[in-house]
């Protein structure tokens, strides 16, 4: 679906926004873009934003759009596209709730942000965030520190993209998604992306996924519940495998 929100032009808000409650009350405050601010700075960043419920499926940002807007995640997932040359569709990131999305000061947006399951944002014009930006030096540190470690994500794929096994990469991605993802009472992690779109992540073939997730299984590493259910039963032994090389 297509939802594209232009705030920055004074547009409506999309009968599923409404204005940002307290920052007091926000699930991500001490995690997210703003937790350095001062309360009466959060606040006022607050005022200019809106909240968002997003469902499954939805689009919020284009790749090749005017950028202009940007966000909290408050809660869900959502993965970071682009495509190539023959139209084919290449997630080249996920991201989770307190995490940030969006180009600020920048014209033109690097990539299509869809949610992968329900999600709630608080978004920003991003002119609006860009001034406010310009005058709290903490925000702006807090900017650069997300783009650093942004950075080291990135050669971290690199290596685990061009050196690691197939075994290494479904261990490493599972090793990330419980860093990332809440666990129910049972310790269950429910996935946000199928075995389709994990094997597009990681350069492999859907049956490679779901080959080394079954070997994994027998080994009694992982437990799989239902169609995307798992638990990290052997954390130790998982990270074991994806530093096998």
């Amino acid at each position: 679906m297509d939802m594209r929100f232009d705030m920055a032009q004074n547009a409506a808000p999309p009968a599923r926004t409404r204005p940002c409650q307290s920052c007091d009350s926000c699930e991500v405050r001490d995690r997210a873009i703003c937790a350095d601010l001062s309360d009466a700075d959060r606040e006022a960043l607050g005022r200019i934003g809106r909240r968002v419920a997003v469902p499954a499926g939805q689009t919020v940002m284009w790749e090749g759009d005017d950028s202009t807007v940007v966000a909290n995640v408050i809660e869900g997932t959502l993965k970071l596209s682009t495509s190539t040359g023959d139209g084919r569709e290449q997630i080249v990131g996920v991201v989770y709730e307190s995490d940030f999305i969006g180009r600020p000061f920048g014209a033109r947006t690097p990539h299509s942000v869809t949610a992968l399951t329900d999600a709630r944002l608080c978004l920003f014009p991003r002119g609006a965030f860009d001034g406010f930006a310009m005058g709290h030096g903490e925000l702006q540190h807090r900017l650069l520190q997300r783009t650093l470690d942004d950075l080291d994500r990135t050669r971290g794929w690199m290596l685990l993209l061009g050196r690691k096994s197939a075994r290494e990469k479904v261990a490493t991605f599972l090793l990330d998604m419980g860093r990332r993802l809440p666990v129910d009472r049972d310790g269950v992690i429910d996935l946000p992306l199928s075995r389709q779109q994990v094997a597009d992540i990681l350069g492999i073939t859907i049956e490679t996924v779901s080959r080394q997730l079954t070997e994994m299984k027998r080994a009694g590493t992982i437990d799989l519940i239902g169609r995307r259910g798992v638990r990290l039963v052997d954390r130790q032994a998982l990270e074991a495998l994806a530093e096998a090389g």
